[in-house]
């Protein structure tokens, strides 16, 4: 394998693994955003997941140029089956998640890297990630990725703070220990795996404060199943708590009230006011202090007994959500 100035790669530093469902209208931006990497050697693995608007023509096209650009094609089984499958074909001893619709800032790969090579305790990098238009545009929309409490264990109850499945780099060797992306679950499957390497307790998370991370935002992000997402996020708790009962047990109402929390914002951002007020309320019950300790959480009950006059407003300074 070798790199763009004709150099050989005989052993790739990290491998990206993209998975792809339809995404012929944004993959070249994001291998566009990994091509321009200020660190060299790596190794692209995208997963076409059974596409069918054309998108692994594209990729192919771009492996056909640059030999780091890998396609693998699979029937459709979803997000968590397309990483599951790339991170099985990765050759680094570190794995970047990128999902086909998303970018990396030039320095996302050389920032983390270095750190995971200077620090064997680490197991997890990730950075702040900024909010993109589904035209590519930036919006004002930023996530810090600041854990809500020092332990990575409660603070990924309560909420994801890696943010979403474009940003983390990991060490290769904890996809053995912890076991495989989750291929029961439609949604969440991510915090389910950064749950499992929390319980380990073996690996350490690292924050890069910088924007890194581009992830966008699209319409079609808004047409998603609540109740499903309900449904998968109480799995998660109820599974991370079967794995470490004397530390999650106490944190359960404060978890859940997390999660109907978020269910109400994003019931909120797709029109949704009736639902957003039962969530809600549901959060209220579970552990209304939530609402006095974090400023995101406040403004969303603040905009759920506003609603519908502050919707427009309220849409634009939470963020559309995207889901897979």
């Amino acid at each position: 394998m070798k790199n763009l100035l004709g150099n050989a790669i005989t052993f790739p530093k990290v491998s990206v693994v993209i998975p792809t469902y339809n995404v012929r209208r944004y993959i070249a931006d994001c291998l566009i955003s990994v091509q321009r990497q200020s660190l060299k050697e790596f190794e692209a693995v995208i997963v076409d997941d059974g596409s069918t608007d054309g998108t692994a023509e594209i990729v192919q096209s771009w492996c056909q140029q640059d030999p780091r650009f890998k396609l693998l094609q699979k029937p459709n089984g979803g997000l968590s089956s397309a990483r599951n499958h790339g991170i099985r074909h990765a050759r680094a001893n570190y794995i970047a998640l990128l999902d086909g619709d998303d970018a990396y800032e030039p320095d996302k790969l050389s920032t983390h890297v270095a750190l995971l090579d200077a620090c064997a305790d680490v197991g997890v990098v990730y950075s702040a990630s900024r909010a993109i238009r589904d035209d590519g545009r930036p919006t004002f929309v930023c996530l810090s990725g600041k854990p809500i409490y020092p332990d990575p264990l409660l603070a990924l109850l309560c909420k994801n703070f890696i943010g979403h499945g474009s940003n983390a780099v990991f060490r290769r060797c904890i996809f053995d220990e912890v076991g495989e992306f989750n291929e029961n679950l439609k949604s969440s499957e991510d915090v389910d795996f950064w749950l499992r390497v929390a319980a380990s307790r073996r690996w350490r998370f690292y924050r890069e404060p910088q924007i890194l991370s581009l992830y966008r935002v699209r319409q079609s992000g808004l047409s998603f199943n609540v109740a499903q997402m309900q449904h998968c996020n109480e799995q998660v708790i109820q599974a991370a708590k079967e794995r470490s009962p004397k530390e999650v047990g106490p944190m359960l109402h404060t978890a859940r009230a997390y999660l109907y929390r978020y269910l109400a914002r994003l019931s909120l951002t797709a029109g949704n006011v009736t639902a957003a007020r039962r969530f809600i309320n549901l959060a209220l019950a579970e552990n209304w202090s939530i609402f006095l300790r974090d400023p995101r959480s406040l403004l969303t009950l603040a905009a759920v007994f506003s609603a519908p006059i502050a919707k427009p407003i309220i849409r634009q300074a939470l963020g559309y959500v995207k889901h897979n």
